[in-house]
């Protein structure tokens, strides 16, 4: 009862005001003939008023992508730039969050099943063509680029994709994303390994089980920080360039114009810069 007697406020303040921000809605000046409009706006907010009921935004993540999307084993807590985007839009609708695992192979299935598992992904999800097509993407918050990861004593014996694609050379990737879909399309002399847990591949890699990981310009610094074992020599050359954003089912284009704005307003104000400082990314807005 008193989720709806919040939206019918939020109804009359729309009505009554020109000018109003709350949270996650900001509207500029409007004349008061406009007030049936403002109303309905609030009406046609399918996605957002069923968050609001719910109190709760279920976020779709794989924990799997340092410094993006981790999940600690140990105390299930998720942490990373990712996760604190995420915890931007709740903390804008004014709601809890509750983060929902998913994984790479399933991504794609777990945003369109019926019924609903989470009403947004985040974590190291690239827009692409082939995801805009089926699904809807916000702007990009967070620049990225295939890259790879080798040993540190190696790292001046990988210098191009064409020292990487040897039969000699075993690159190791994580199944069912980009990385593989990569490697698979531009290495067909090296031997490409699957292993299934991403996060477990730098140290993989570290201990000579494989040489190569392909990975993102967004993940690899974290591991050459974390473990002196590892380099990126490509780190400043990604083989391609691309965008992360915010992943999410058709038909929720109010939850999408949503999170734009917030986009939008943390690169304006500056938190987007500072957020990826934070995490000691590259920011390129």
């Amino acid at each position: 009862m008193m989720k709806q007697h919040k939206l019918w406020i939020l109804a009359a303040i729309l009505t009554f005001c020109g000018i109003v921000t709350l949270g996650w809605l900001t509207l500029t000046t409007v004349s008061c003939t406009a007030n049936e409009d403002n109303a309905a706006e609030v009406v046609n907010q399918p996605t957002i008023t069923r968050i609001l009921e719910r109190g709760t935004l279920q976020v779709g993540t794989t924990g799997d992508y340092r410094p993006l999307s981790f999940c600690e084993p140990e105390t299930g807590e998720y942490w990373g730039f990712g996760i604190e985007m995420a915890e931007k839009i709740a903390e804008h609708l004014g709601v809890a969050i509750q983060f929902v695992p998913t994984s790479w192979p399933t991504l794609t299935a777990d945003v369109l099943v019926e019924p609903q598992m989470f009403d947004l992904a985040i974590g190291g999800i690239t827009i692409t063509d082939a995801r805009c097509e089926t699904m809807l993407m916000s702007d990009g918050y967070l620049a990225n680029g295939k890259t790879i990861l080798c040993r540190a004593s190696e790292a001046d014996r990988y210098q191009s994709l064409a020292d990487i694609d040897k039969p000699e050379v075993r690159v190791m990737v994580n199944p069912g994303g980009l990385n593989e879909k990569f490697a698979n399309e531009n290495l067909t002399h090296a031997t490409i390994i699957v292993h299934q847990k991403n996060e477990e591949i730098p140290t993989l890699i570290a201990e000579g089980e494989a040489d190569v990981m392909i990975t993102e310009i967004t993940e690899a610094p974290y591991y050459v920080q974390t473990d002196t074992r590892l380099a990126a020599p490509l780190l400043d050359a990604p083989f391609n360039h691309g965008e992360i954003g915010v992943l999410m089912r058709k038909g929720q284009e109010d939850l999408l114009r949503m999170v734009n704005e917030i986009i939008r307003q943390m690169k304006s104000d500056g938190s987007l810069r500072l957020l990826h400082e934070k995490y000691g990314l590259v920011y390129a807005y």
